[in-house]
């Protein structure tokens, strides 16, 4: 049967993807499916129909799959949430397969993948959430962009946040509505405020309010500072973050300090870290400490080592092995990132540790100028790479082969990238061992894994 849009169909889902859609057939045909699970029986509306694949929406469940449970998440606006209608034992299994199935998918068929580490807690482990905003009707919406969209979905209160940010957020909308602040238009151009960030500390409870804004002035911002810093105590600084590109990118490149201070501090791993803005820090603080000690172990240190950070941003991962090696050297894009990580090494009395700011795709330059200081080659024995999602670039993987360390660690948050690149080091003399994926995101599509490669010592030095 050949379908078209506005087609009423019956559909077995078959399976559920990272974006949290229930995957169904129709004479073939792949059917995308929101708000659906394994087992489900659903009578649906086709809603787009491509020659490869549809998408439609449920119009009434007809039997429920014996994987549904009761939302998870309330969510009553928000459909953020990839799996809050499965249970976090199937969650576990569908991000555990994801992984093996991305290394399946580079060839790497014989991979071991060890079972999943669950996160320490489902709700409430996000130390970090940023809110796009937007006006409708009058109404300030502040939340969430709904999938493969720019609509925002009210979402305030995410109970996979810190139930403190919510009133402080609630503070912020009330106070736009006051001055009736305009909201930033993508299609215009105009409007002032694009986004309310925050971050906290999970161990001292220090918050930073950052808000995002199209210029360097908000509407009685003193007022809002008075408010604010009266109501909650743990707010350390209040930030204005300047945007003015038509750009998805949230941050800008230009900070106010409103009030206060620009970082947070927290201790990750007996490290005391300082912690700004734009800094990358993983997001669920207890189960990151259960996967840096993982990467510890696969490291292998003896304290004789040259362990060189790469993507180190504030030097959490390096600074948490720093006490087993002989020397640290981290390599940061971001600047503010590198200030932070060199007075972290500095609050924990870590004095073999050295930051560079640099692009790390750049190493072998930043790694030549550090040789240029120090009179003498640099040649790690371990290297740590934990890149954005995009992975590493085949040019820097090629040089750290020509490095010849005995170990490279590498901590990635996409499954595909990480067995894209693990596929490149194999035939530069590396051998590959264990992946252990860690849930670091609950309730969202996205997996934490953790992989070390192991130099074979037999094998010629490969040429950049």
């Amino acid at each position: 049967m050949q379908y078209k849009k506005n087609d009423r169909a019956t559909i077995v889902i078959e399976d559920i993807n990272h974006l949290g859609f229930g995957v169904g057939h129709l004479d073939g045909l792949a059917v995308f499916v929101a708000d659906t699970v394994m087992g489900d029986v659903c009578e649906i509306l086709l809603i787009k129909v491509n020659k490869n694949y549809a998408v439609g929406k449920l119009t009434r469940l007809m039997k429920a799959g014996d994987a549904r449970v009761s939302p998870r998440c309330d969510g009553r606006e928000c459909r953020a949430c990839a799996y809050r209608c499965i249970s976090y034992t199937d969650e576990l299994k569908i991000k555990e397969n994801a992984v093996r199935m991305a290394f399946r998918k580079a060839g790497l068929h014989e991979t071991e993948i060890n079972p999943i580490v669950p996160s320490i807690r489902e709700l409430g482990y996000r130390n970090k959430a940023q809110y796009p905003v937007s006006l409708s009707g009058g109404d300030y919406h502040i939340g969430f962009y709904a999938p493969k969209s720019h609509r925002v979905l009210e979402a305030a209160d995410c109970p996979l946040s810190p139930a403190e940010f919510t009133p402080i957020i609630e503070t912020v909308r009330a106070h736009l509505a006051a001055h009736a602040v305009s909201v930033y238009d993508e299609k215009t151009g105009r409007g002032l405020i694009r986004h309310i960030y925050l971050r906290r500390g999970e161990v001292s409870g220090e918050i930073l309010l950052t808000l995002v804004l199209t210029e360097e002035r908000l509407p009685a911002e003193d007022a809002l500072v008075t408010t604010l810093t009266a109501r909650f105590p743990a707010l350390v600084g209040i930030l204005i973050n300047v945007n003015e590109a038509d750009t998805n990118v949230i941050l800008g490149d230009r900070y106010r300090t409103l009030w206060g201070r620009d970082y947070i501090l927290d201790t990750l791993s007996g490290v005391e870290l300082s912690l700004s803005a734009p800094s990358f820090y993983q997001v669920n603080h207890d189960t990151a400490e259960l996967l840096y000690a993982k990467a510890k172990e696969e490291a292998h240190l003896t304290g004789s080592e040259l362990l060189l950070d790469l993507y180190s941003g504030v030097g959490s991962i390096g600074l948490s092995m720093a006490d087993g090696v002989r020397e640290l050297i981290g390599i940061e894009i971001v600047e503010s990132a590198v200030i932070c990580a060199k007075e972290n090494a500095r609050r924990s009395g870590i004095k073999n540790a050295s930051f560079y700011a640099a692009d790390a795709t750049n190493t072998e330059s930043i790694l030549q100028i550090a040789e240029a200081e120090r009179g003498a080659p640099i040649r790690p024995d371990v290297v740590v790479l934990d890149p954005p999602r995009k992975g590493c670039s085949e040019t820097l993987l090629r040089f750290i082969a020509t490095l010849a360390p005995s170990r490279i660690v590498y901590i990635s948050c996409n499954p595909e990238t990480l067995a894209r690149d693990a596929a490149i080091l194999l035939p530069l003399g590396y051998s590959l061992g264990s992946v252990t994926p860690f849930d670091l995101f609950p309730m969202t599509g996205h997996v934490e894994s953790v992989v070390s490669l192991t130099r074979g010592f037999d094998n010629e030095l490969p040429s950049a």
